[in-house]
Protein backbone atom coordinates (compact mmCIF):
# COMPACT_ATOMS: atom_id res chain seq x y z
CA UNK A 1 0.00 0.00 0.00
CA UNK A 2 1.00 3.44 -1.01
CA UNK A 3 1.39 5.59 2.19
CA UNK A 4 -1.17 8.54 1.69
CA UNK A 5 1.22 11.57 3.69
CA UNK A 6 -1.13 14.70 5.01
CA UNK A 7 0.65 17.85 5.92
CA UNK A 8 -1.20 20.17 8.11
CA UNK A 9 -0.62 23.88 8.38
CA UNK A 10 2.03 24.72 10.59
CA UNK A 11 3.52 21.23 10.85
CA UNK A 12 7.08 20.82 9.51
CA UNK A 13 6.96 16.93 9.52
CA UNK A 14 4.72 14.20 8.38
CA UNK A 15 1.42 14.17 10.15
CA UNK A 16 0.11 10.08 10.72
CA UNK A 17 -1.08 8.12 7.35
CA UNK A 18 -3.41 5.51 7.21
CA UNK A 19 -0.64 3.22 7.52
CA UNK A 20 -1.59 3.94 11.75
CA UNK A 21 -5.39 4.10 11.56
CA UNK A 22 -5.71 5.13 14.99
CA UNK A 23 -3.50 7.73 14.85
CA UNK A 24 -5.24 9.10 11.79
CA UNK A 25 -8.50 8.93 13.24
CA UNK A 26 -7.21 11.20 16.36
CA UNK A 27 -5.42 13.49 14.29
CA UNK A 28 -8.63 13.84 11.73
CA UNK A 29 -10.53 15.09 15.21
CA UNK A 30 -7.66 17.87 15.92
CA UNK A 31 -8.87 19.02 12.35
CA UNK A 32 -12.08 18.71 13.43
CA UNK A 33 -12.15 20.72 16.81
CA UNK A 34 -9.76 23.38 14.74
CA UNK A 35 -12.74 23.67 12.23
CA UNK A 36 -15.14 23.99 15.38
CA UNK A 37 -12.91 26.74 16.69
CA UNK A 38 -13.14 28.72 13.47
CA UNK A 39 -17.17 28.58 13.09
CA UNK A 40 -16.85 30.12 16.95
CA UNK A 41 -14.28 32.89 15.54
CA UNK A 42 -16.74 33.24 12.03
CA UNK A 43 -19.58 33.89 14.13
CA UNK A 44 -17.78 36.74 16.26
CA UNK A 45 -15.70 38.09 13.00
CA UNK A 46 -19.51 38.29 11.62
CA UNK A 47 -20.91 39.57 14.53
CA UNK A 48 -18.93 42.98 13.81
CA UNK A 49 -18.05 42.91 10.25
CA UNK A 50 -20.60 40.67 8.57
CA UNK A 51 -20.64 38.68 5.70
CA UNK A 52 -16.87 40.28 4.70
CA UNK A 53 -14.58 38.72 2.46
CA UNK A 54 -12.43 36.80 5.41
CA UNK A 55 -16.15 35.47 6.55
CA UNK A 56 -16.73 34.28 3.31
CA UNK A 57 -13.81 32.26 2.97
CA UNK A 58 -14.31 30.50 6.49
CA UNK A 59 -17.55 29.81 5.78
CA UNK A 60 -16.29 27.89 2.65
CA UNK A 61 -13.60 26.10 4.71
CA UNK A 62 -15.99 25.29 7.17
CA UNK A 63 -18.39 23.51 4.69
CA UNK A 64 -15.89 21.73 2.49
CA UNK A 65 -14.75 20.34 5.60
CA UNK A 66 -17.30 18.92 7.14
CA UNK A 67 -19.16 17.95 3.85
CA UNK A 68 -15.99 16.21 2.87
CA UNK A 69 -13.40 15.30 5.70
CA UNK A 70 -16.35 14.49 8.32
CA UNK A 71 -18.47 12.30 6.34
CA UNK A 72 -15.58 9.61 5.53
CA UNK A 73 -14.30 10.30 9.49
CA UNK A 74 -17.76 8.94 10.44
CA UNK A 75 -17.46 6.16 7.58
CA UNK A 76 -14.49 4.45 9.01
CA UNK A 77 -15.52 4.73 12.25
CA UNK A 78 -18.97 3.10 10.99
CA UNK A 79 -17.08 0.54 8.96
CA UNK A 80 -14.13 -0.54 11.12
CA UNK A 81 -14.89 0.55 14.94
CA UNK A 82 -18.49 0.05 15.61
CA UNK A 83 -19.16 -3.45 13.82
CA UNK A 84 -15.21 -5.21 16.06
CA UNK A 85 -17.24 -3.04 19.39
CA UNK A 86 -21.12 -4.51 18.36
CA UNK A 87 -19.02 -7.97 17.81
CA UNK A 88 -17.87 -8.10 20.96
CA UNK A 89 -20.14 -9.44 23.06
CA UNK A 90 -19.19 -6.40 25.74
CA UNK A 91 -22.60 -5.07 26.73
CA UNK A 92 -20.69 -1.86 27.35
CA UNK A 93 -18.90 -2.07 24.06
CA UNK A 94 -22.04 -2.38 22.64
CA UNK A 95 -23.75 0.04 24.23
CA UNK A 96 -21.50 2.50 23.34
CA UNK A 97 -21.17 1.55 19.28
CA UNK A 98 -25.20 2.43 19.51
CA UNK A 99 -24.55 5.37 21.38
CA UNK A 100 -21.87 6.76 18.97
CA UNK A 101 -23.63 5.80 15.47
CA UNK A 102 -26.96 7.71 17.12
CA UNK A 103 -24.62 10.63 17.82
CA UNK A 104 -23.07 10.34 14.16
CA UNK A 105 -26.62 10.52 13.05
CA UNK A 106 -27.46 13.35 14.92
CA UNK A 107 -24.73 15.52 14.24
CA UNK A 108 -25.28 14.67 10.38
CA UNK A 109 -28.69 16.17 10.97
CA UNK A 110 -27.19 19.57 12.83
CA UNK A 111 -24.95 20.09 10.12
CA UNK A 112 -28.10 20.14 7.30
CA UNK A 113 -29.37 22.62 9.60
CA UNK A 114 -25.93 24.75 10.22
CA UNK A 115 -24.85 24.37 6.49
CA UNK A 116 -27.84 26.18 5.46
CA UNK A 117 -26.76 29.06 7.36
CA UNK A 118 -22.78 29.11 6.30
CA UNK A 119 -23.66 28.94 2.79
CA UNK A 120 -26.33 32.26 3.06
CA UNK A 121 -22.65 33.16 5.13
CA UNK A 122 -20.75 32.38 1.85
CA UNK A 123 -23.18 33.78 -0.28
CA UNK A 124 -22.67 37.26 1.52
CA UNK A 125 -25.67 36.98 4.46
CA UNK A 126 -24.51 36.89 8.08
CA UNK A 127 -27.71 37.13 9.57
CA UNK A 128 -28.71 33.13 9.62
CA UNK A 129 -25.13 32.55 11.08
CA UNK A 130 -25.44 35.29 13.35
CA UNK A 131 -29.05 34.31 15.22
CA UNK A 132 -28.30 30.56 14.45
CA UNK A 133 -29.65 28.74 17.10
CA UNK A 134 -27.88 25.23 15.72
CA UNK A 135 -24.27 26.57 16.48
CA UNK A 136 -24.11 25.74 19.74
CA UNK A 137 -25.62 22.52 19.59
CA UNK A 138 -23.47 21.39 16.58
CA UNK A 139 -20.34 22.37 18.32
CA UNK A 140 -21.46 20.46 21.96
CA UNK A 141 -22.37 17.46 19.69
CA UNK A 142 -18.97 17.08 18.20
CA UNK A 143 -16.85 18.06 21.41
CA UNK A 144 -18.56 15.73 23.25
CA UNK A 145 -18.26 12.81 20.67
CA UNK A 146 -14.80 13.56 20.36
CA UNK A 147 -14.23 13.35 24.59
CA UNK A 148 -16.39 9.97 24.21
CA UNK A 149 -14.43 8.69 21.58
CA UNK A 150 -10.77 8.94 22.50
CA UNK A 151 -11.67 8.24 26.30
CA UNK A 152 -13.57 5.46 25.70
CA UNK A 153 -14.66 3.72 22.26
CA UNK A 154 -10.61 4.10 20.51
CA UNK A 155 -9.05 2.10 23.31
CA UNK A 156 -11.19 -0.20 23.32
CA UNK A 157 -11.62 -1.17 19.83
CA UNK A 158 -8.03 -1.14 19.55
CA UNK A 159 -7.20 -2.83 22.54
CA UNK A 160 -6.23 -6.22 20.86
CA UNK A 161 -6.85 -5.36 17.26
CA UNK A 162 -3.72 -7.11 15.05
CA UNK A 163 -1.05 -5.05 13.42
CA UNK A 164 -2.49 -6.78 10.23
CA UNK A 165 -6.30 -6.14 11.19
CA UNK A 166 -5.48 -2.27 11.46
CA UNK A 167 -3.13 -2.71 8.06
CA UNK A 168 -6.31 -3.58 6.54
CA UNK A 169 -8.19 -1.06 8.15
CA UNK A 170 -5.81 1.54 7.12
CA UNK A 171 -6.17 0.36 3.71
CA UNK A 172 -9.26 0.49 3.19
CA UNK A 173 -10.01 4.23 4.53
CA UNK A 174 -7.17 4.94 2.21
CA UNK A 175 -8.47 3.50 -1.10
CA UNK A 176 -12.14 5.02 -0.46
CA UNK A 177 -10.48 8.71 -0.36
CA UNK A 178 -8.52 7.86 -3.20
CA UNK A 179 -11.27 6.54 -5.72
CA UNK A 180 -13.32 9.48 -5.06
CA UNK A 181 -13.96 11.58 -7.97
CA UNK A 182 -12.39 15.44 -7.18
CA UNK A 183 -14.68 17.82 -6.83
CA UNK A 184 -13.74 21.23 -8.78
Amino acid sequence: MATVPILEPGRTGLAPTFEQPLHMLQACHERVLRMCTLLERLQEHAATKGADDQARQAARDILRYFDLAGPHHHEDEERHLFPRMLASGDERQVQLAEKLHQQHLDMAALWQALRKELEQMESGNAEPLLKSAVTAPFLSAYREHIDCEEEQAYPLAFQDASEEQQRAWGEEMAQRRISQPKLG
